[in-house]
């Protein structure tokens, strides 16, 4: 991924070099002890490892050290690899991957936001060309220690707001839930319940804003009664969808977080002896291939995953370079497809 620089426009700029020298003062030690520290060897206490580490990352080391060459591994750190969706991320990043002659080394956090310190031990050790965390948080701690080894970092999809210097990779969520609540306002629908995922996860606070947004802008009164937060699952989007149809005035279409809870959906319809979408409308998001295989096909917003990954990969090669990245947010787009599971709501006009 090459960037032109605007100011000679003549191909990538450079990250500006910090010295052992200029660190070795701010921190108040010798310059081979930085250099210990750089390199990764022994000999530097605790405390003066992490002063220098945290030095490092607030003023950027922007070379490789002699002799600490990169190893041909692009690090992929996820808090879960439990879907499909984990899956599509991991083929986006492994082309971009495969043409770059790397390698790609998946951690799978099963569901915890933070790595161990054993796995941030062994990626110092092993001196990755980048890492890519997956919905994952790390600890300003963790950045600096990459940082010390002139290890780039991107996040993709990110739990949380990314701290200002963490380049990150991400969809447009907001206009999503705008885009597919709207479908549903434009087919006659009020009755709108949503089940979205953990409001302190980034991407789905922007999918149930641009819910809200849709439904406020129609003049939709959004009924407290009909908004659900459940982890984006099968079993718990059945659960709160049971809820929801055993309301008096049960809603007529549901917006979901993702097509795990829009299938489980689903499954709450039939055990309710009602149609998809006769008598509920039912809108996913992601568009993981599972959804053309629903029955009937679900109506989805389409996440671009595996573009996403892929440009992950390309943005931790470029800063693996040196290259300083244009934007520190990249989004790509979202958009609806329409298919089987949304009509008009019963005792409307077909």
């Amino acid at each position: 991924m090459t960037r032109t620089d605007p100011s000679t426009g003549t191909g990538p700029r450079r990250r500006q070099e910090v010295t052992v020298a200029k660190i070795a003062a701010l921190a108040g030690v010798s310059a081979p002890t930085v250099s210990k520290v750089i390199n990764g060897r022994s000999g530097v206490s605790v405390d003066t490892r992490r002063r220098i580490e945290e030095l490092i990352h607030e003023h950027g080391w922007q070379r490789r050290p002699e002799r600490a060459e990169s190893t041909a591994i692009i690090e992929v750190l996820f808090q879960a690899v439990d879907s499909l969706w984990a899956l599509e991320l991991i083929r986006g990043v492994n082309q971009v991957a495969r043409s770059c002659g790397q390698a790609v080394a998946v951690t799978d956090m099963q569901g915890h936001n933070s790595p161990h310190r054993e796995w941030i031990e062994e990626v110092l050790a092993r001196r990755p060309a980048g890492v890519i965390a997956v919905s994952a948080e790390l600890s300003d701690h963790n950045h600096a220690q990459l940082a010390s080894r002139s290890i780039p970092i991107v996040a993709l999809d990110p739990y949380g707001e990314p701290g200002h210097r963490v380049p990150s990779v991400g969809a447009t969520n907001w206009n999503g839930g705008l885009s597919a609540t709207r479908h549903l306002l434009e087919l006659g629908h009020h009755r709108i319940a949503v089940i979205t995922g953990p409001l302190t996860v980034m991407c789905c606070r922007a999918r149930f804003d641009g819910y809200r947004a849709a439904m406020e802008t129609a003049g939709v009164p959004v009924d407290p009664r009909l908004v659900r937060t459940c982890p984006l699952y099968v079993e718990p989007g059945r659960t709160e969808a049971e809820a929801l149809l055993a309301l008096p005035d049960r809603p007529t279409a549901v917006v979901a977080g993702n097509d795990l809870q829009a299938l489980g959906v689903y499954q709450a319809a039939l055990r309710a002896g009602l149609r998809v979408p006769g008598d509920l409308s039912v809108i996913g998001f992601d568009d993981l291939p599972l959804a053309q295989w629903a029955d009937p096909p679900m109506t989805t917003v389409h996440q671009p995953l595996a573009k996403m990954g892929a440009a992950a990969a390309e943005l931790v090669m470029a800063l693996s370079a040196g290259e300083v990245p244009e934007h520190h947010r990249i989004e790509l787009a979202t958009h609806l497809v329409i298919r089987g599971s949304t009509t008009a709501p019963p005792g409307s006009p077909r």
